[in-house]
C-alpha cells in the first residue's frame, strides 16, 4: 500500500500551528486522506479561516482554535475543544515552533527560552493533555522535529537543542504511552515555501544530494505514514531532508 492510499476516514487529527506554511500542508493532507481536522493558531486568524474552508472543501469537518502552546490552559482548552467537536481524538500533529537565530556566545535567556517554551515544551503539553482521548483511540502522536535536531548548525544552538529535546521526548513518550499509543517524529531538512528561493535556498539545494530543497508536500506524506501506517511503528525519527543530513 502506497502513502498516497493510505486512508484516515473516520478519524480525527489536531494539528498545532496548522493555519500556515507546512503545517496547513499537513492539514490538507490528512483532510485528503479522509481525517475531520482541527488546526490550532496563535497570531495567524486570517490564514486559519483560509485553511479551514479548504479542509471544508474537501468534504471534511474542520474548526480553528486559537492556542497559544506555551500555556497549560489554553493547550487544555484546545484539546477539549477538539475532542468535543470531533467526538474523539485519533491523531495529534505537534507541528507548532519558532525558528530563530542568533551567536551562541550572544543568546540571550529571553531568546533560548522563547525556543524551548514552544519547540519543546508546548509538545509535552499537548500530549500530556491530549493522551487520555489518544489512548481511548488507540492513536498516534507525530511530531515535527528537524534536522538541526539532529546536526548541529551553529548558528541556531538553541533551536537546534530544542528539537534535539523534541525527538528525545518523542522516544520517551513512544515508551510511556505504548502500547495504545504509537509515537513518532518527522525531522525535516530545507524545505523551501512560498518566497524562500534566494542564495540561501540554493546553497542548500546544492548541497543535498537529491539536488534540490524538500517540499511541504513531502514533509506532509511522512506525516501521513506515521498517522495511518502501521502501529507498530514507534519511537522513530525520520528525517525528511533529501539526504542533506548525510
Amino acid at each position: 500500500m502506497g502513502v498516497t492510499t493510505l486512508t484516515l476516514h473516520g478519524k480525527s487529527a489536531l494539528v498545532t500551528g496548522g493555519a500556515r506554511r507546512i503545517g496547513r500542508q499537513i492539514a490538507l493532507s490528512l483532510a485528503q486522506a479522509g481525517a475531520d481536522v482541527t488546526i490550532t493558531f496563535r497570531n495567524s486568524s486570517a490564514e486559519a479561516v483560509q485553511t479551514t474552508q479548504a479542509i471544508r472543501d474537501l468534504g471534511r469537518r474542520a474548526q480553528a482554535v486559537p492556542c497559544d502552546v506555551r500555556s497549560e490552559a489554553s493547550v487544555r482548552a484546545a484539546v477539549e475543544a477538539a475532542a468535543a467537536f470531533h467526538g474523539h481524538l485519533d491523531l495529534l500533529i505537534n507541528n507548532a515552533a519558532v525558528f530563530d537565530a542568533a551567536p551562541l556566545d550572544r543568546i540571550t535567556l529571553e531568546q533560548w527560552d522563547a525556543v524551548f517554551e514552544t519547540n519543546a515544551r508546548g509538545p509535552f503539553l499537548l500530549a500530556r493533555e491530549a493522551i487520555p482521548h489518544l489512548r481511548a483511540a488507540h492513536g498516534r502522536i507525530i511530531n515535527i522535529g528537524s534536522l538541526g535536531g539532529i546536526n548541529a548548525w551553529a548558528g541556531h544552538a538553541h533551536y537546534c537543542a530544542s528539537k534535539a529535546a523534541l525527538h528525545m521526548l518523542t522516544q520517551a513518550m513512544a515508551k510511556a504511552f505504548a502500547p495504545e499509543v504509537s509515537v513518532n517524529c518527522v525531522a525535516p531538512g530545507w524545505i523551501e515555501m512560498d518566497g524562500d528561493a534566494g542564495d540561501e535556498a540554493a546553497r542548500f539545494a546544492a548541497r543535498t544530494p537529491i539536488g534540490r530543497n524538500g517540499t511541504a508536500a513531502e514533509v506532509a506524506e511522512a506525516v501521513l505514514f506515521f498517522a495511518a501506517g502501521p502501529a507498530f511503528v514507534t519511537g522513530q525519527i525520520l528525517a525528511v531532508d533529501g539526504g542533506l543530513g548525510l
